[in-house]
């Protein structure tokens, strides 16, 4: 029987080549996943244990604490003296203290290098021979004295610095001139996401990210003989209450871990997208395996007759999935290495982020998983056509080549279809109930009701086909007759076809409908309520503004109305409320603040103003007094001056005058500065920003346009990442539709045959095929649509309330672009089958049984 299954794959390795593209699709989605993740993890683990070589202990500190009256605790850092005493402990070779933070270097237009959150700033630290055994200099030396920097080689290549050059550097505070003195090498996992490294002398970077005379962490180098945890017992004695130390191995153990949490994630959400695929190529390999045994039911029935029993029937359709599984898994694996190698291209050359070196990590159990699931899938589909073969009687298997379902079976079908269907309508309503609790509940009635309808497909597909095909009839005549008769002929293939497209369709439609009604709430909100024409705001979102950036802006010439967006919080009633500090006298022209009562001017007066909602649960009114602590540990008593429509995003529950909120606060933390110029938004406007800000290449200035782009982009970037990712989702659809075709075609030869005797000509035969794929293709792709909307509704409903102006949009082009790709994906799919029918020899086709 082992024989007959592996004569039946090699007599068959067209039919089946279809199967074997789609599990061979989804495995190598599965396998490079695991490769390209294995890989990354390995090294960025390896980058970060080299960090540590030579360090035996570090010393870090959280700097000072607060008590609970919010009076600072404890020095700032690390300081001078502690490192001194640190040197001086009994096998402590050296010691070096560094500090970091954000610095952005500018190339020669002005433009930032990097990507902004990881551009960063340090200190050198010589400890032997004047050298600092973190950087490896390729031309000159480290930076001596304040004015000088030194900087990673692919800044100083991308800016085209040399050293001896002027080069402009901005931190958090105005752009500075430095002398380039030497161009290093680093592993730094931040340059090597795309970041920079600008090096300035000690003194000036404790100056700029610290205080002067403190350490943010130590570095311990140990003498030899000397153990790193004999060490870390002797240093902890020295260290204040706010500094930890830990061994270098153990550091390293532990950013090991947290890069192996952070590659799971990834890995996790790029292997729910490769379960889509094999779930979708379930369909295509079910259906195949359905043809191929009806097919050769006559075989099967005869090797029954001659004394095979119905296990071993059943075993050799088995062993034939199984061996497809192996070839599909084995060329899988094969592509999902060329796929990690491709993804790790892809990083460095559209993300311009620099992979850290490292081989690549096929590991055994990424073998194991491809080969299971290869198997598995395969095996797993092509059970239930087994069984059935199993099951028909050989007489009667011989009489009949095809055996149609009995009507027993269909009932049972449809009544299970039924009851999934209302299980999943019922567990979606629930979901929606439960409001934004019911995210869950929602995504499992979503399940269920794809499994109904699924399984509800045949029962479907007569009533829907029927309703299209006096339209056929009327627009293509005796082929689109025949082309929805043949479409229902076997309801069952034609419903299996048509599930892997609607599974996709579900999926994209529905995320689609959020996505689009998502951005468009956002983007109401920004264009409603933003009246500024310009936010300024640190390049890349890399932390907060100086306090000096609002100030500088407010005196400059052309500027109107300048408001720092100041956030901070209050405590109030034990429980800590989100603050926004404000210019009360600018704020109305920047924001559009719907006051409900009260007036925004009493903020000018030390007066707060409160969002309704907030207002609301707090029993809060205009004249109310509220009793908050501030960040500093003060107390006051604020008084209500108003009461405002909550503006989400743009500003905190509680607003009050910036000069308030940042006199509690020793570094202001300002995310953003709103700005109007008296030119308006234009060139003119936008020149006047960047000029008051001297061209700061830390600083991006955007304008009304770049705000919507900005926060409606992360919802049009996720969805363009789940319509690639879904993508493969849909080839393998289009797969089963040729796959469909082409059995549909060797199946009706004889019947083609007579169709051409009787005077239909190839074009019309071509047209028959074409248009009984576009039939169930859109069948599948309604259906699919459909599904999506219900769902994107009923999802739609669980975060309808974090989404201000939340309001389901149906993105009517977008469904009919899916649908019209839907009908052109029928019409690909029935190339190949369509000529091979019409090519046909009328008289051979006659004979064919």
């Amino acid at each position: 029987m082992f024989r007959t299954a592996l004569r039946n794959v090699l007599a068959h390795k067209a039919r089946l080549l279809m199967t074997v593209l789609a599990v061979t699709l989804g495995v190598a989605f599965v396998a490079g996943t695991l490769v390209f993740t294995d890989t990354l993890s390995k090294s960025l683990s390896g980058q970060s244990a080299k960090s540590y070589d030579g360090v035996a202990v570090s010393v870090s500190s959280y700097g000072a604490a607060r008590d609970e009256n919010g009076v600072k605790e404890g020095d700032p850092g690390i300081s001078q003296q502690t490192l001194e005493k640190v040197k001086a402990v009994k096998g402590v070779d050296t010691v070096s203290g560094r500090v970091s933070g954000f610095a952005g270097v500018g190339d020669e237009n002005g433009k930032l290098i990097g990507t902004g959150w990881a551009n960063q700033g340090s200190n050198y630290a010589p400890v032997k021979d004047g050298k600092d055994p973190r950087y490896a200099f390729t031309e000159g030396g480290g930076p001596a004295a304040a004015g000088q920097i030194a900087l990673d080689q692919e800044t100083a290549r991308k800016g085209s610095y040399k050293v001896g050059d002027k080069v402009r550097v901005a931190t958090n505070g105005p752009v500075q001139e430095y002398t380039l003195t030497g161009v290093f090498t680093t592993d730094d996992g931040q340059v090597n996401a795309g970041g920079s490294l600008v090096l300035f002398d000690t003194p000036t970077a404790q100056a700029l990210y610290l205080q002067p005379g403190f350490y943010r962490e130590l570095s311990v180098a140990a003498k030899a003989g000397t153990s790193a945890d004999q060490l870390l017992a002797d240093i902890k004695p020295l260290l204040g209450k706010n500094a930890e130390a830990k061994t270098g191995a153990a550091l390293a153990a532990e950013q090991a871990k947290a890069i192996e949490r952070q590659m799971s994630g990834m890995s996790t959400g790029l292997l729910i997208f490769a379960g889509i695929s094999l779930f979708v190529g379930i369909f295509l390999i079910y259906n195949t395996f359905t043809m191929l045994v009806a097919q050769r039911t006559k075989e099967l029935a005869l090797l029954r007759a001659v004394g095979a029993a119905r296990g071993q029937v059943v075993r050799s359709v088995l062993a034939e999935a199984g061996l497809v599984g192996v070839i599909s898994a084995a060329i899988g694996l094969a592509g999902g290495i060329g796929l990690a190698i491709g993804m790790r291209v892809l990083m460095e050359s559209a993300f311009d982020a620099k992979m850290p070196a490292g081989d690549l990590v096929v590991a055994p159990a990424t073998v194991v998983a491809a080969v299971l699931i290869g198997v598995v899938v395969t095996v797993v589909a092509a059970l239930l056509p087994a069984w059935r073969t199993g099951r028909i009687p050989p007489v009667a298997a011989m009489g009949s080549a095809h055996l149609p379902a009995t009507a027993k079976s269909l009932v049972l079908r449809n009544v299970f279809g039924s009851l999934l269907v209302l299980l999943g309508v019922g567990v979606t309503l629930l979901g929606v109930s439960q409001g934004s609790d019911g995210r869950y509940t929602v995504a499992a009635g979503g399940f269920f009701l794809l499994l109904g309808l699924i399984v509800l497909l045949p029962l479907l597909s007569k009533p829907v086909i029927a309703a299209v095909r006096p339209l056929l009839t009327r627009v293509f005549g005796v082929p689109g007759k025949l082309a929805a008769q043949n479409a229902v002929r076997n309801p069952r293939r034609t419903a299996v076809t048509a599930a892997s497209l609607a599974i996709g369709l579900t999926l994209v439609t529905a995320m689609s409908v959020i996505g689009v009604t998502v951005g468009q709430a956002v983007d109401r909100m920004s264009t409603d309520k933003l009246k500024a024409h310009y936010k300024v705001t640190m390049s890349g979102g890399m932390g907060g503004l100086d306090k000096s950036v609002a100030e500088t802006l407010a005196k400059a010439p052309g500027i109107k109305a300048v408001s720092p967006q100041t956030a901070g919080y209050l405590k109030i009633n034990d429980t800590f409320k989100a603050a926004s500090g404000v210019n009360p006298a600018a704020i109305g022209q920047l924001l559009n603040v719907e006051v409900t009562s009260g007036d925004l001017a009493a903020l000018g007066r030390g007066e707060v103003a409160v969002a309704e909602k907030t207002a609301k649960s707090a029993g809060l009114s205009v004249g109310s007094t509220v009793d908050v602590k501030f960040e500093d540990g003060a107390k006051a008593k604020l008084k209500v001056g108003a009461v405002y429509k909550d503006l989400d995003r743009l500003l905190s529950p509680y607003v009050m005058d910036d000069k308030v909120l940042s006199a509690h606060s020793e570094e202001p933390f300002i995310p953003e500065v709103y700005v109007n110029t008296a030119a308006g938004e234009s060139k003119a406007g936008e020149k006047a920003v960047i000029d008051a800000l001297g061209n700061n290449p830390a600083i991006t200035v955007a304008t009304q346009q770049d705000m919507r782009n900005e926060m409606g982009g992360v919802v049009n970037t996720a969805l363009n990442i789940m319509y690639g990712l879904l993508g493969m989702a849909l080839i393998i659809s289009v797969l089963g539709v040729v796959n469909t075709l082409a059995m549909s075609v060797f199946e009706r030869t004889q019947e083609i045959g007579m169709l051409r005797a009787v005077g239909l000509d190839r074009g019309r035969v071509k047209n028959m095929i074409r248009l009984e794929s576009v039939v169930i293709s859109l069948f599948g792709a309604v259906l699919g649509v459909a599904a999506g909307i219900f769902l994107a509704w009923a999802g739609g409903t669980t975060i309808s309330k974090s989404v201000p102006g939340y309001e389901l949009i149906l993105p009517f082009d977008r469904l009919g672009v899916f649908l019209l790709l839907a009908a052109l994906v029928g019409i690909l799919a029935a190339m190949w089958p369509a000529r091979s029918a019409a090519r046909l020899n009328m008289l051979t086709a006659i004979k064919t049984e």
